[in-house]
């Protein structure tokens, strides 16, 4: 082999060598420093750590409308199918947030199939450069409770018109006849009877107002059902024995439950009231206890008008009466029984009624019983 050609095979072989050497920097080099597969935005490391723990419906988006990252109440709501969001509404805020970069917040009404429609607030902000984030509020709670409040009030306003107004108009008569002894007695005795009713619905709506949130009793106490029967059978007796009704109690009395005994008592009472005010004269009203092993129950049984079948479900409402145009002569301010409602909600009980009408009704609240010491021990034996 001649000095040329060795010299070539050399410089060839060098070349080799160089080349291996280049690339095998290069892959040492990409190794230690990768580089990007897709120039997709990914969600920091912080935002995504918040939005696994935060109670809010959270969702960030890309900038092709991709949902990258939901928080679960996002997806308990109904606001993320797959990888995109479900609502219009919120999706068009989100591309306007992107266009512009301008925080927005907006008030939106979520529908559902099979479930009922929310009242969400929504808020959008951009989230760095391409990203774009969503916070939704769920306010169906509060609108639903606003809702209520101000029927509660429109209601009392309206309830509260009718004893007034009735008041001013006899006062106004008792004036005219201050010659007539005989009228001025009949319309003080009219007066005296709308004032009794004004006080009872005063009553009555700061006893619901006190019962309300349904909140367990912090302290409850045992309770007597014979105290608790008594009572509420003499508040009712002077009623009764006008209408000549006769009211039986039946059953075993010596029980205590666990409760708030004035709640106690204002239910009962309520339950016997409404059943002497809508009973025919001369007919009875049974007042019966029953016991098991957790619960008594007290059934107020009446001969009265009864309720349809299609207003059953809508007796326990505030204001609602079954024949409203009896509630004048009845007196009743329709709240007894969305008391009784909620007293047997405070105690951890509940209210059932049977009715058919033109036969009577059946009221029975069941609380929970109370058992001493011996008894507790006697019934574990």
């Amino acid at each position: 082999m001649d000095a040329t050609t060795q010299a070539f095979l050399a410089a060839l072989i060098g070349a080799v060598v160089a080349g291996g050497a280049v690339l095998a920097w290069h892959v040492s080099d990409r190794e230690q420093h990768p580089v990007a597969a897709t120039d997709e935005p990914v969600v920091p490391p912080g935002v995504a750590t918040v939005l696994s723990v935060l109670r809010s419906s959270a969702v960030v988006v890309d900038d092709s409308d991709t949902v990258l990252k939901a928080s679960a109440p996002a997806y308990s709501m109904g606001l993320v199918r797959g990888q995109e969001l479900v609502s219009s509404e919120l999706a068009a805020m989100v591309q306007q947030v992107r266009r512009d970069g301008q925080i927005r917040e907006t008030e939106l009404v979520m529908t559902r199939a099979g479930s009922p429609s929310r009242h969400v607030t929504a808020r959008v902000a951009p989230l760095g450069a391409r990203l774009v984030l969503a916070l939704v509020e769920d306010r169906t709670r509060e609108r639903r409770v606003e809702a209520v409040r101000r029927d509660f009030v429109a209601n009392v306003s309206h309830e509260l018109k009718t004893p007034v107004g009735a008041i001013r108009l006899l006062a106004d008569a008792v004036h005219d006849a201050a010659g007539d002894p005989d009228a001025v007695k009949r319309f003080s005795a009219r007066m005296l009877t709308e004032s009794d009713r004004l006080t009872r619905l005063v009553q009555q709506v700061i006893e619901l107002s006190r019962l309300q949130g349904d909140d367990p009793l912090e302290t409850p106490v045992p309770v007597s059902i014979a105290e608790v029967i008594r009572i509420a059978v003499d508040t009712s007796a002077i009623d009764a024995a006008s209408k000549q009704i006769s009211v039986v109690t039946s059953g075993t009395h010596d029980l205590d439950v666990l409760g708030n005994e004035e709640q106690v008592t204002a239910a009962v009472a309520n339950l016997v009231a409404n059943a002497v005010s809508y009973s025919e004269p001369g007919s009875t009203v049974l007042v019966s206890t029953k016991v098991d092993d957790q619960h008594v129950s007290i059934s107020v049984v009446d001969q009265g008008i009864g309720i349809p079948a299609d207003e059953i479900d809508r007796i326990f409402e505030r204001f609602y009466r079954v024949d409203p145009a009896r509630h004048r002569s009845t007196g009743g301010t329709g709240l007894g029984l969305s008391i009784v409602k909620h007293v047997a909600a405070t105690h951890g009980g509940d209210v059932h009624v049977w009715s058919v009408e033109g036969q009577g009704s059946t009221f029975t609240l069941s609380l929970p019983r109370y058992l001493s010491v011996r008894e507790s021990q006697e019934a574990s034996r």
